[in-house]
């Protein structure tokens, strides 16, 4: 196994996060659920779905494509690298098959549908993000893929067949040779946490992602984060990005979930923090019901802090399950400065 783990003695400081209300905040949380309920699930098909549009085997230069199959997991196609990001394709995320959430939409596109992969990014350790059945699936079909993840993951993926484990901290790159062409990663601080069962593990950390195909498209995965200054440092370092992949949902009740979950609208100020071009693309919503808020609630004031932010329209891309949108990318020696 190719496994990558950077020398720790070398780690960049990294500030705590916002702590995270566990505990007894987490059980009044419930308590309240409880006594005033929460809105209906939608009813089945009210939660659009589309037809995707893969490139296959792989994309064109210059282009950069992305396919949402739900939740946090995309199809990123780079020019001609593709890049599946916290990939879920089970019914449920938790750590039993047969409790927990579950998908209100099915996942937008076959397991058995998609393309070759070069690399396989994750974000953190939570069940709606790293899925252990998904990752089993993926080691027996793409044996040969690269998995990208925070630190403290890689002997995690080991024991489960992974051959090639590329572990990053917070602001450390890493270089790699694809079929389709150099891709360059950069891990980027999240406001989040990391936890997979009762006993934490102090080892693992939590990761956003900043990616570029060689002079092609880059690319910001934002994984899963409360809204925090960080954002305007990964901007001013790496920024701006062709498109901006950014969690829209999981927010309510805010007394709760603010330190680890934006809202519409801190989601929309992240975007302008990153540098406020490229496309928005919409994620975390509308899959799996991990909080208050109705799930169709988050789309509709995202745009809403869209309009009101003066922005593109056509940058704002909400995405049906399956849905595959596509942009020509400059190459990057090519664009004006700014």
């Amino acid at each position: 196994m190719n496994h990558h783990r950077p020398d720790t003695s070398l780690r960049n400081p990294r500030p705590s996060p916002s702590p995270v209300p566990l505990g007894r905040a987490f059980w009044r949380w419930r308590l309240e659920r409880l006594r005033n309920g929460i809105a209906p699930n939608p009813a089945p098909g009210e939660l659009p779905a589309a037809r995707p549009a893969v490139a296959q085997p792989r994309g064109a230069a210059g282009e950069l494509r992305i396919t949402w199959v739900g939740h946090a997991t995309f199809l990123v196609q780079a020019g001609a690298i593709n890049v599946l990001t916290d990939p879920v394709w089970s019914r449920r995320v938790s750590p039993v098959s047969w409790a927990g959430p579950a998908r209100l939409a099915p996942p937008g596109l076959d397991f058995d549908a998609l393309p070759p992969l070069d690399v396989v990014l994750l974000s953190h350790d939570h069940y709606d993000h790293l899925d252990d059945r998904t990752v089993r699936r993926i080691v027996r079909r793409h044996p040969d893929v690269a998995w990208v993840a925070p630190l403290g993951l890689g002997s995690w993926l080991a024991r489960r067949g992974a051959r090639r484990v590329v572990e990053l901290d917070w602001w450390q790159d890493a270089r790699l040779a694809t079929p389709g062409g150099e891709f360059h990663l950069t891990a980027t601080p999240a406001q989040h946490w990391s936890r997979r069962s009762l006993i934490a593990d102090p080892g693992r950390l939590w990761a956003s992602f900043a990616l570029s195909a060689g002079a092609g498209p880059k690319v910001y995965f934002g994984g899963d984060s409360g809204y925090f200054p960080g954002f305007a440092e990964i901007g001013s370092r790496l920024g701006p990005f062709d498109a901006a992949l950014l969690p829209i949902g999981a927010y309510a009740p805010r007394w709760f979930m603010r330190p680890m979950h934006m809202d519409p609208e801190e989601a929309v100020q992240a975007y302008l923090d990153l540098g406020g071009r490229g496309a928005f693309v919409a994620m975390h919503w509308g899959t799996f019901r991990l909080s208050d808020e109705p799930p169709l609630e988050p789309p509709r004031l995202l745009r809403e802090a869209w309009s009101a932010a003066a922005l593109p329209a056509e940058d704002l891309w909400i995405l049906a399950h399956g849905e595959t949108r596509a942009r020509r990318i400059a190459p990057r020696a090519a664009r004006p400065a700014g």
